[in-house]
């Protein structure tokens, strides 16, 4: 069973790999054997990635691209066939709030929500259609994995992110039906409250302490905990899994308390009657 989750001499990319969650996953996948290509805007932050990767005993190149542009995210998927000779997995977690505001919704500006769904559901497509092409063409196969949010499946006053971050979960189920014929799968993860790196001080340990308290587990997770799911996801141990969402939250949809953005109007009444 363990031999089917190595990875060795497949090809992948990951987006928004320069940090926090895309690292982790980046170098999961490395661990387990893959090639990787770390993609992400920010030069320094792939190179770091990359550097990391290195040091442990894996394969990877640094590649600076921004999903938001069709022709870049077709650049980078190239950019893995040329160096690596394929691309076997695309994991396309890119992605972000976008602009920042409070806006009610009758006033929501159209530029801020096109950001939104550009960073975060466009950029999905376009990185499934390029890895698409390929695995097409190569006929062998191969696996996309898509990166949503928990937000998706709750409402929250900044309702553009999980709109598009519910998007991607919808994309994914129509990827995995229109490619499953092909031989690619394509499967979403949706991560809870998860921490980015380690705390910086104590104040920031105490307010992911705080926030753990919301969860069955009692904790928030941990950046490296997405490691061994894209593994899993990327590898021959779930070759009859896709179109799934996979919820890695420590059962905060299950059971936990979700913020909303704002606190009810008659809160108090309702905590005190009865």
């Amino acid at each position: 069973m363990l031999e089917d989750l190595r990875l060795d001499g497949r090809s992948a990319v990951v987006t928004g790999g320069g940090r926090g969650l895309g690292r982790a996953m980046a170098k999961a996948l490395a661990k387990a054997g893959a090639n990787v290509l770390v993609a992400a805007r920010t030069q320094a932050q792939v190179d770091e990635a990359v550097a990391e990767i290195r040091r442990e005993g894996g394969n990877a190149l640094a590649h600076t691209a921004d999903v938001t542009s069709s022709a870049q995210v077709d650049a980078m998927v190239a950019a893995c066939v040329r160096e690596f000779g394929a691309i076997d997995i695309m994991v396309a977690n890119a992605g972000g709030g976008g602009v920042q505001g409070d806006w009610p919704f009758w006033e929501y500006p159209d530029d801020a929500f096109e950001t939104v769904l550009a960073t975060n559901l466009k950029s999905n497509f376009y990185c499934g259609r390029a890895a698409a092409r390929y695995m097409v063409e190569r006929g062998e196969g191969g696996v996309i994995i898509n990166t949503s949010s928990g937000t998706a499946l709750r409402g929250n006053r900044s309702f553009a992110y999980p709109t598009a971050k519910g998007g991607q979960i919808s994309l994914t189920k129509s990827m995995a039906t229109m490619l499953g014929p092909e031989g690619i799968r394509v499967n979403v993860i949706v991560p809870g409250f998860v921490a980015q790196q380690p705390a910086r001080d104590e104040r920031e340990a105490a307010t992911r302490k705080q926030r753990g308290a919301r969860i069955p587990v009692r904790r928030i997770g941990e950046w490296w905990e997405l490691g061994p799911l894209a593994v899993y996801l990327a590898s021959d141990a779930s070759r009859y899994v896709t179109g799934q969402m996979f919820i890695i939250d420590g059962g905060g949809l299950a059971g936990g308390i979700g913020p909303t953005g704002f606190v009810p109007e008659h809160a108090g009444e309702a905590e005190g009657a009865g």
